[in-house]
C-alpha cells in the first residue's frame, strides 16, 4: 500500500496543498473562521460574493446620508452622526480579500455575481488589485425572458466573462455556471475562448417558498446533501474529455471524502464544499482530506494527478446513449 500519497494540485495556476476548496459561504466572510478552514486542511477559499445591485444600493444609501449632511449641517444643534463608509458597499468586500490575503497562506478567490454586461465589471478589477489570487465569476441569472433566445443568454454570459477578464488582465478567471444552460457542452469551450480558464458546477438557485397564511413569498435555504452530486460527476466526466484545456470544479454535493474522488474521478481539478462546512463545521474538511488521503492510499495510488480523469466519459463512445441505458437500468430494477 502506498503511504506517501502528494494530494497537492494545481488549480487556476495556483499551487494548492489539496484538491479541496472552502467555497463562498456566510462563514467565509469572517477572517477568524477563514483561518479555522485553513487550518482544517483547505486547499484554498472563495469569499462570498459581490453582488453589484447590492454594492450599490449600500454606496448609493451612504451618500444619500452623506448629502443631507452637507445640506443640513449648519442648521443642525448637535453634530451629526458621523458615517463609515468603510463597512459600505464594495469596499467592505475590499478590505475582505485584504484581510484574508494577509491572515492566509492559501490562495484567497474573490467571487463576483453577473447577470447581464454592465459596468459592475470594474467591480471584478478592484478585487484584483486588492491582492486576490483569482476570480470567481458567478453567472447567477434566472432567464425568465420569454423573448431572450438561449443563444442571447449565452451571449450575454460571455459578453460578462471578456467584460471581467478584461478587467482583471492576467489574474486566472473561474466561471461558476447554472446546470440550466441549455448546453453546457457548447458553451464550455466558448467561455475558454473568452478568457476562462475554469468552469465550476453547477449554480443552485435558492428557490423562493410560499407562505399559506400570509400569503406571501418568503426566501428559503435548503443545504445541499450528497444526492445532489451525480449531476456534476455526468458533466465534468463529459467536458473533462471533450475540452481538456479547461478545468472543472465541482461544488453542490461534495460531503464527504468519497464525494471528493468520484469528482476527481471524473476529472475534476477541485471539489468545492459549502454546506458541509457550514452545518457541520470547518472540521469537515478535515475528514474530507483524510479520508481521500486513506482512499488513495489503499488504493495505491500515489497522487491526485493519477487519479484524475480515468473515469471521464472518454470511455464512453456515446454519452447519451450509455445515460439512456442507466437510465432504463434503473427503470428495470424497481419491476
Amino acid at each position: 500500500m502506498t503511504t506517501n500519497v502528494d494530494i497537492s494540485t494545481n488549480y487556476l495556476g495556483l499551487e494548492l496543498k489539496c484538491p479541496v476548496i472552502s467555497s463562498a459561504s456566510p462563514l467565509n466572510a469572517h477572517v477568524d473562521k477563514l483561518r479555522a478552514i485553513e487550518a482544517a486542511g483547505a486547499g484554498a477559499v472563495v469569499l462570498p460574493s459581490l453582488f453589484a445591485e447590492e454594492a450599490e444600493d449600500e454606496e448609493l444609501e451612504a451618500a444619500g446620508l452623506l448629502d443631507s449632511g452637507d445640506e443640513f449641517a449648519e442648521f443642525a444643534s448637535s453634530p451629526l452622526v458621523e458615517v463609515d463608509q468603510g463597512d459600505q458597499g464594495t469596499n467592505r468586500h475590499v478590505v475582505l480579500v485584504q484581510q484574508a490575503k494577509q491572515a492566509l497562506t492559501i490562495p484567497v478567490i474573490a467571487s463576483v455575481n453577473g447577470s447581464h454586461p454592465g459596468n459592475w465589471s470594474g467591480y471584478a478589477g478592484m478585487l484584483a488589485r486588492a491582492g486576490a489570487d483569482a476570480i470567481e465569476l458567478n453567472l447567477y441569472n434566472v432567464a425568465a425572458d420569454p423573448g431572450q433566445s438561449p443563444e442571447a443568454v449565452e451571449d450575454d454570459y460571455l459578453t460578462i466573462i471578456t467584460d471581467v477578464k478584461k478587467a482583471i488582465g492576467d489574474l486566472p478567471l473561474a466561471v461558476k455556471v447554472s446546470p440550466f444552460i441549455s448546453s453546457v457542452a457548447h458553451f464550455a469551450p466558448r467561455a475558454l475562448q473568452a478568457g476562462a480558464r475554469a468552469v465550476v458546477l453547477f449554480n443552485r438557485f435558492y428557490g423562493p417558498d410560499l407562505d399559506l397564511e400570509a400569503l406571501s413569498v418568503h426566501p428559503t435555504l435548503a443545504l445541499s446533501t450528497s444526492a445532489e452530486l451525480p449531476l456534476r460527476l455526468r458533466w465534468a466526466g463529459i467536458l473533462s474529455a471533450q475540452v481538456p484545456d479547461l478545468q472543472i470544479a465541482i461544488t453542490g454535493g461534495v460531503h464527504s471524502g468519497a464525494d471528493v474522488i468520484k469528482s476527481l474521478l471524473v476529472g475534476a481539478t477541485v471539489a468545492c464544499t459549502t454546506s458541509a462546512v457550514l452545518s457541520r463545521g470547518p472540521a469537515e474538511i478535515s475528514r474530507m482530506v483524510a479520508d481521500m488521503r486513506q482512499w488513495l492510499a489503499s488504493h495505491d495510488y500515489e497522487s491526485v494527478d493519477q487519479l484524475r480523469g480515468s473515469m471521464n466519459a472518454s470511455s464512453v463512445d456515446d454519452p447519451e446513449a450509455f445515460e439512456r441505458a442507466q437510465y432504463m437500468q434503473i427503470l428495470h430494477s424497481w419491476n
